[in-house]
């Protein structure tokens, strides 16, 4: 009976390590992202004021996700073209990594366009050169694809970072591409880049306004909490400091997300993946929203 007995426990161990090994976290496509706080830059004109300089020393902000232009479908649907392209009124400080992003719509993704990722890729070149803007590492494009668009932006993602790393051989560390994640895209297969800035707000239903908050509802997060550790991309998290004003029937509606809920979601987000807590990002910069919320949640924001 010892015998047996030494067998039966000696099988259940081997149980036991077979099980947590299968519990282990999978490794991540692409390097894993340093540590550092980061901010979305939205305008159409890099201006920036005292306070907003004052928020990147205060909060050691070491990367800045500035909106380079939009790519848009023509009036006549027939081929993407660039809008609302960023002016130059100002600089960040040397210290302060500058990212390009681009953000192209999503019907620009319903058909492939020859040479659109190259096209891309020199009017960035081209307008990092004509504002003496140097040693650019990354670039991002931010797109809300769905599975009808998946593989096409896949595509366009391939061919982009290919001639983002043609094109850029003058800096001193590897150029990386990065592309934006949305919760409902973390379902689909990953995408073919460096890594995935998530974007954590935007989670509900504008029609619903009265029901939960468009921008951020931790019940609307809740879903996708699931998909999260299996992931196979490394993440960076991206958290909403905006307001969103519309018009409703005649009805000023203003939309902001009180701090409590956005550090409740920021602790279930890291609970179930640590290394969201790596790298931060806020969107986005402008003096409003630095006014918006205490210090101590901008602390608590970019705590790691």
């Amino acid at each position: 009976m010892r015998g047996e007995g030494f067998v039966i426990g000696l099988c259940m161990l081997v149980g036991l390590l077979m099980a947590t090994a299968c519990q282990e976290e999978a490794p991540r496509k692409g390097e894993p992202l340093e540590t550092g706080n980061a901010v979305y830059y939205w305008r159409t004109d890099l201006r920036l004021d005292s306070a907003e300089r004052a928020f990147l020393t205060q909060y050691n902000i070491n990367k800045v996700y500035c909106r380079y232009f939009d790519i848009v479908m023509s009036d006549d649907g027939s081929e993407p073209k660039p809008n609302a392209t960023m002016t130059f009124s100002d600089t960040l400080p040397d210290s302060i990594e500058i990212i390009p992003t681009v953000y192209i719509t999503e019907d620009c993704m319903h058909k492939e366009h020859t040479g659109l990722a190259e096209k891309l890729v020199k009017r960035i070149l081209q307008m990092n050169e004509t504002n003496d803007i140097k040693n650019v590492r990354e670039i991002q494009i931010d797109c809300d694809y769905t599975s009808k668009s998946r593989k096409i932006y896949y595509r366009f993602l391939e061919e982009t970072g290919k001639y983002w790393k043609q094109g850029n051989t003058g800096v001193q560390r590897h150029p990386r591409l990065s592309t934006t994640i949305r919760l409902h895209q973390l379902s689909m297969d990953a995408p073919p880049v460096d890594y995935g800035a998530l974007m954590i707000y935007n989670t509900g239903d504008p029609r619903k306004w009265q029901e939960r908050n468009p921008i951020l509802d931790y019940r609307d997060v809740y879903p996708y909490l699931k998909h999260l550790d299996k992931y196979p991309l490394q993440l960076a998290a991206a958290y909403p400091v905006f307001v969103w004003v519309r018009d409703i029937h005649g009805v000023r509606v203003e939309h902001f997300v009180e701090a409590e809920e956005i550090l409740k979601v920021k602790k279930a987000m890291e609970e179930e993946r640590k290394d969201l807590s790596r790298s931060i990002i806020t969107y986005h910069l402008d003096e409003d929203n630095l006014n918006r919320y205490k210090p101590e949640t901008y602390e608590e924001i970019y705590h790691h």
